[in-house]
This record gives C-alpha cells, structure tokens and sequence, in this order.
C-alpha cells in the first residue's frame, strides 16, 4: 500500500487580485501585481518561488512526489498591530481563502485558520466559524502577540485559556509558530537575525510555558506542534531541568520539563536544516511518534529544491536513513502516520475520508 507523503508546514499566497482592496489601503497585506514582491507599511518581501501561488504549488508538488501539504497561515497576518475591526476583517479574509483552498482540493490541501488572542472574544466566535461553517480543523496560533492593552505577551497566559478551551472541546490541532520578534526584540535587524536565531527563542520560550504549566494534560483533545523542530527546545532541556529543580520558588505549582518529554500531544515538525540535530531531537523524544515532516516550503528557509543550498524536499530524513539514525519506516513515519496523527488524533479515518470522499 502506497504510503501518503504529507508536508505538515506549508504556506501559501493568494493571487494579487484575490486580496480585498482595503488590505493595500490600510497597508495591511498586498502582492504586486508582477508578484515579485510582498508588502506591508515600512515592510517588504521578495517571493523567492513560483509555489507561493496555487497553481505553481501543486505542479510543484507533483514534481517532489508531494501528495498532500498543511497550509498555514501566512506570518504577516497575525495581525499584530491591527484596530480590533481590521484584525476581524484581515485574519477571515485569511481564513477564508485558506478555506476556500481546502474545498477545492480537499485530496491536496488540509488548512489552517488563524485568530488573534489579543482580543478573546472575537477569537472565539472566529474559531466557531472556522470549525463549523469552514471545516477547518487546524488553528494557527503565534509564539507572541500584541495583546489589547498595547503590550507583548506569550500565547500561553491565564488570559488566552478559552482559545485552548474552545480547541480542546473541538478536539482540534493547534501549530505554534513564531513571527515578529523584530517588533519586541530592541535589536537592530541585520543579517537575519530574527528568522536565524530568535524565532528559535520565541518557539522555546512558548513550550517552556505551554509545558510548565500542564496544557498537554488539561487540554487532553488538543495535539500542538511547535514549528521548526522546536529546535532549541531540544538542546536547552537539561538547563530548564537544572532551573526547576534548584529554584523551586519561582515554579510553585507548575509541571516539570521532563513530564512533557515525549508527550502524545506534543509534536514537532523535521525543519532543524542538519543531521545532528535531527538525532538530538529523536533521542530527547524517545523515538519518532512525535515528529512530522515540515518543509515550511516556499520559504528560502525551508527544505527547498536549490543547487545553492544543496538541498532538496526530503533531504534531510533520506540523509538520516543513510546515516541509520533512522530507519525507511521511521521515515515513512514521519512523512505519513505522524501528521495524520497530529491533523486527526485517533481518528485517523477522518483524514483519509475527507481527502478521498467517496
């Protein structure tokens, strides 16, 4: 039986005119119309790959033997930043063409919906909508945001407990994924410091409270995926051990780092770029149950098909199963079972029902 490659990180661009007139207006969001180039106020991005768009993304994923990708939001529309209208009126334009994507090639495309925190009641209601009126199963959540009182904040406080309440009556997945640092982060931008090194840090600094405070128990129905290996959680294990244990004061009544180890609702996608980390990771987790192939293509920074970076989608598992740091079923594994296992939990029917409705 022939094994579902699935990418679990993937990102899409709408076409220039598929974006509302107000997004380019109010400098929110907007495309040029050479698509060459993606902007916002003081913000600009070239697009690197023809697979942004959707027709591009799917030849392209017919060309890697891709036969299914999760589409996330794309960063810049968290909407941090945004009046409380244009955060309602940005993010549903987003999840309603990641909607609109899904139902269209539902046996190519699950996608995700994204909400803002910082305003709790309209996540709420947004949520409602995605789940029943859009069938989406997947919530975007970021690392940080700008909350209603103008300051920063991790996802995971006391006060955006509903948001995981409400994820876990629906039984949803939920992919963490870091952005903005640059807007909180009194560094100078240079030399890519914050896709490099701090979007790592905003990811660790997410799990260390997601863990610390048992959400992986309290909420039992919800599967989170940190993204991009949730590469300095590895690492930097041993040192929130060591603080846990030797300050107990500052930690009364949460949860020790090793509880989370390997936890069935804890997941992370294969985007660590080497070998050594990629064996770090399986050997912090036990195994492989937990980890999901994520290409975060079309990025640059993702696992792209380029002679410049040596690289290709999928490179880095076949390294490991040349290495035998895994083996071909852990592989298959980890590009099939376990993202199913994330999107579905047990259901995994589910899955494969909706991409193949009979």
């Amino acid at each position: 039986m022939h094994k579902l490659r699935i990418n679990g990180h993937s990102h899409l661009l709408p076409n220039p005119e598929q974006i509302p007139s107000f997004m380019k207006e109010k400098q929110i969001f907007w495309i040029d119309d050479d698509r060459k180039y993606m902007r916002q106020k003081n913000w600009q991005r070239p697009i690197t790959a023809p697979s942004f768009f959707l027709h591009e993304k799917l030849q392209w994923m017919e060309q890697n033997k891709i036969d299914h990708a999760v589409v996330l939001n794309l960063s810049q529309l968290y909407g941090n930043g945004l009046e409380q209208d244009e955060v309602k009126l940005a993010l549903r334009f987003q999840n309603d063409f990641n909607a609109q994507v899904q139902k269209d090639h539902p046996d190519k495309f699950t996608c995700g919906f994204v909400v803002h925190a910082g305003f709790v009641q309209g996540a709420l209601w947004e949520m409602e909508r995605c789940v029943k009126e859009l069938d989406m199963k997947i919530l975007c959540l970021p690392t940080h945001f700008l909350n209603s009182a103008g300051k920063w904040q991790g996802i995971i406080e006391k006060n955006t407990e509903p948001i995981f309440e409400l994820a876990n009556k629906y039984g949803l997945a939920i992919e963490i994924h870091p952005y903005d640092g640059e807007k909180f982060i009194a560094l100078e931008n240079k030399s890519w410091r914050f896709h490099l090194i701090w979007m790592l840090a905003q990811c660790a600094d997410a799990y260390h409270f997601y863990t610390l405070n048992g959400y992986f128990n309290k909420y039992p129905n919800v599967r989170v995926c940190f993204a991009h290996g949730g590469q300095l959680n590895q690492i930097n294990y041993g040192r929130r051990v060591q603080g846990f244990d030797g300050r107990p004061d500052l930690f009364e009544g949460q949860v020790a780092p090793k509880e989370a180890i390997g936890h069935q609702n804890i997941f992370f996608d294969t985007l660590v770029h080497d070998k050594l980390s990629l064996d770090l990771m399986i050997k912090r987790q036990g195994g492989t149950d937990q980890i999901m192939m994520g290409l975060d293509d079309p990025y640059p920074l993702g696992e792209m098909e380029s002679e410049r970076q040596s690289s290709y989608p999928g490179k880095l598992l076949d390294l490991a199963v040349e290495e035998h740091i895994i083996s071909k079923e852990q592989k298959n594994q980890i590009w099939s079972d376990n993202v199913i296992k994330w999107i579905c939990g047990d259901d995994q029917s589910a899955f494969m029902n909706r991409i193949n409705p009979k």
